[in-house]
């Protein structure tokens, strides 16, 4: 993972590529410095936004946006590539958002992270990102870098690269609440360290996909700035589109680091005897001042997300005016505030992002369609800031079909299909009698 060297006891990534005037690192500049409000006005951390600051309409490519998530897996070979965008093509769809970063690795010429492991060694002319989009402006297609943020490595599969963040940067990760004791004052470099979290990951596949970095850590944050810039600065993409930009549950992150930065950003706002008793409670309990001031340490969580997002947005614009910035977000809004300290709701009405898609993958129309209305009162009366997202996965074609026709009855300016990948393959001839899903679907959401 590119960034500053790591602290005392342990060693930083391998050497990167040489900076140089404009590389994305030095990006400082382009987010609000202390004490200024950002951009939207909001002064709360919490996400309480008080004005709408919301982005011009663009020049969307097409009235409709018909768009599918591209899973990476389908960008390791160049025929996997060119047989999605013309099966995508064929079908209708007229956006793609590919997955370029899936765990804390590259599905493109990245100059920040390694490439993925299923991608052919030795054949440095393959870029996935690169042919995607050649073969999609040949049939006029849009395409959005899918970007993962803070999901880092699957729990089952880790990363075999020395220089990937997981195996570089193991204090960079995130710590769930259960290994806050364990962990506490480690150090992050000894291999147990790394292994508890694995270990805790493994043991926990309904809640934890794998390894997370840590939002507050400013390292992380400069890397991800770093992988945005790269890509907003290099390709010729239509957007760009954050996933897992949120924490995966309360339950992190309880690093040690985490819980210091807390402790610095809280302490200012208390009487000083009340900071040297929590200090002296912590010698004994290392969560002494998240357990005294429980609401002050979800706001924290949220802000740091929050932050990261407008400097990202601010970064982007600053470059490219015209690329759009979307986020997939929980589609529950509380769940999406209280647990994963999403304010997704506070994006829109700040102006730090252009475009949300909420991930609606519910079979029920009805649940669909409070959770899009929501999205689209977030959005002030902008409705081609929502894109709702369709879990074909968990729909019939009728389902999904169906789904479709109600974000376009809202005035929606388009809808996301999850996904590309699940409809060619466990979901491929689930159209009607026996048909290729993907074309049914297709042509029946094409059909007004």
């Amino acid at each position: 993972m590119a960034g500053p060297a790591g602290p005392a006891g342990g060693s930083g990534p391998p050497a990167g590529p040489r900076e140089s005037a404009t590389d994305p690192r030095r990006g400082a500049p382009d987010a609000p410095s202390r004490g200024e409000p950002s951009r939207g006005g909001v002064s709360d951390p919490a996400g309480a936004a008080n004005a709408f600051a919301v982005p011009a309409l663009p020049a969307l490519r097409f009235p409709e946006i018909r768009g599918l998530w591209i899973v990476r897996g389908t960008l390791a070979s160049p025929e996997g590539i060119r047989d999605m965008v013309a099966r995508a093509d064929a079908a209708g769809f007229n956006t793609l958002l590919v997955q370029i970063r899936g765990r804390g690795d590259a599905y493109y010429d990245s100059r920040w992270e390694p490439a993925s492991h299923v991608l052919p060694s030795g054949d440095e002319a393959f870029d996935p990102l690169t042919l995607v989009i050649q073969e999609a402006r040949i049939r006029g297609m849009a395409v959005h870098g899918w970007v993962n943020t803070h999901l880092v490595a699957s729990a089952l599969t880790l990363p075999t690269d020395p220089s990937h963040m997981v195996n570089a940067r193991p204090d960079l990760l995130a710590v769930p609440l259960e290994l806050a004791d364990e962990l506490h004052g480690r150090d992050p470099f000894e291999p147990s360290y790394r292994a508890s979290l694995v270990a805790h990951a493994r043991a926990n596949p309904d809640g934890v996909e794998g390894l997370y970095s840590s939002p507050s850590s400013p390292e992380v944050q400069e890397h991800v700035y770093s992988v945005w810039m790269d890509l907003a600065e290099r390709y010729d993409l239509d957007g760009l589109h954050f996933d897992y930009v949120r924490y995966p549950s309360p339950a992190f992150d309880y690093s040690t680091d985490a819980l210091r930065r807390f402790r610095t950003w809280m302490a200012p706002q208390l009487e000083p005897e009340e900071a040297r008793r929590l200090d002296s409670a912590a010698g004994g309990n290392p969560l002494a001042w998240v357990e005294a001031h429980p609401e002050a340490w979800d706001r924290f969580r949220r802000s740091q997300i929050t932050s990261l997002v407008e400097r990202i947005y601010v970064g982007v614009k600053k470059r490219r005016p015209e690329l759009l910035v979307s986020a997939a977000v929980f589609a529950n809004v509380t769940d999406a505030y209280q647990n994963r300290f999403q304010d997704w709701r506070g994006w829109l009405r700040a102006g730090i992002v252009d475009v949300v898609a909420p991930m609606a993958y519910t079979p029920d129309d009805a649940r669909f369609r409070s959770q899009v209305q929501t999205a689209l009162d977030a959005a002030g009366g902008q409705a081609w800031r929502v894109w709702p997202g369709i879990g074909a996965y968990q729909n019939t074609f009728e389902g999904t079909v169906a789904k479709g026709r109600i974000a376009r009855d809202l005035g929606t300016r388009g809808f996301l299909l999850f996904s590309y990948d699940w409809m060619i393959q466990e979901g491929a001839a689930r159209g009607p009698g026996g048909t290729d899903l993907l074309q049914a679907v297709g042509a029946a959401l094409e059909a007004r």
